[in-house]
């Protein structure tokens, strides 16, 4: 099976998850997904694995078969699992769960390596550039920094008092970190390094993006460069996108009829896909504002989505 260039997938809750050709909008693979719903979609950044977070368990699938079975599953979770991703070698995957832990999983081995207790449902966790740290963000409206040299929290701080930090994204190179909240609020900091290896928090803005939930921020990446945005996908059925030098509104994406749940980057930061509960997946043009290709196939909401169109990084 030839690999597309582009890698674009998503999952609904009609337990599917599906590939699409990005440009024409043509579904080419379907998976089926009995167990349960999926909550996030991550690629490997080799382009050969697919990452997909259900509940308890994670599975990873072969981008390049046309096998419907998972090549591996990960399965010590105990409730639904929120956040998925990888390091950049690609050797080990992180992720976040209802069950209140954070777990690394080593990909050459078997079973989880290290867990880490969040003590709340975790529903975000990303991880920082240097490959050091991870940050989580919970129902309780906790932000978590787990140092996996040290292997211990070094960091905790809390932006809202009982108000569930939904979303997390850090800026390509570590200089700034946003956290999304139910409440349509996004809090910036600064990330300064200490003398230690620890980040340090400094606030820099706080930003009443959307009057709905917030369920997806996240900042645009490296090859996106000078312009630095960064977009907010809520229940209001809208994204906006705030230019990152001033968090000025620079455009509201129109178009979803229901709540959009997730949205990423193309590798330039020119296009921007969306995934909404109307069942459907949008490709917008950053520069337009305006929906170029509108991804249709699932017969229920569509609520994570995955995009891999840079150049393949190997381990």
């Amino acid at each position: 099976m030839t690999q597309p260039s582009v890698i674009l997938a998503t999952a609904s809750y009609d337990h599917t998850i599906r590939f699409w050709e990005a440009k024409s909008g043509r579904c080419y693979r379907t998976i089926q997904y009995p167990e349960s719903q999926v909550n996030r979609l991550e690629i490997t950044p080799d382009k050969r694995y697919l990452a997909a977070a259900g509940n308890p368990h994670i599975r990873l699938f072969d981008i390049n078969s046309n096998s419907p079975q998972p090549l591996l599953s990960c399965d010590a979770h105990t409730n639904n699992v929120m956040a998925v991703g990888f390091s950049c070698d690609g050797r080990w995957m992180y992720s976040g769960s209802e069950d209140g832990t954070v777990k690394i999983w080593d990909l050459r081995a078997p079973g989880c390596q290290r867990e880490y207790e969040s003590r709340a449902a975790v529903n975000t966790v990303v991880l920082h550039p240097n490959q050091s740290e991870l940050i989580s963000g919970d129902q309780n409206g906790n932000i978590r920094v787990w140092d996996l040299t040290a292997n211990s929290c070094s960091c905790e701080l809390v932006p809202e008092v009982d108000t569930a930090v939904r979303s997390l994204t850090v800026m390509w190179d570590g200089s700034l970190v946003v956290a999304a909240n139910n409440r349509g609020t996004c809090y910036v900091w600064r990330l300064l390094r200490g003398n230690q290896t620890m980040t340090n928090f400094e606030p820099l803005h706080k930003l009443q993006a959307h009057d709905g939930y917030i369920l997806k921020c996240l900042l645009s990446p490296e090859f996106c460069e000078p312009n630095r945005y960064l977009a907010t996908a809520s229940s209001d059925h809208t994204v906006k996108i705030w230019n990152v030098d001033g968090f000025t509104l620079e455009k509201t994406l129109v178009g979803h009829q229901r709540w959009v749940w997730d949205c990423v980057f193309s590798v330039d930061g020119a296009y921007l896909i969306t995934a909404s509960s109307d069942t459907t997946a949008r490709l917008w043009s950053m520069s337009s504002g305006e929906d170029i290709r509108v991804y249709q196939g699932h017969h229920k909401a569509t609520v994570c989505c995955a995009l891999h169109d840079g150049a393949e990084s190997s381990s």
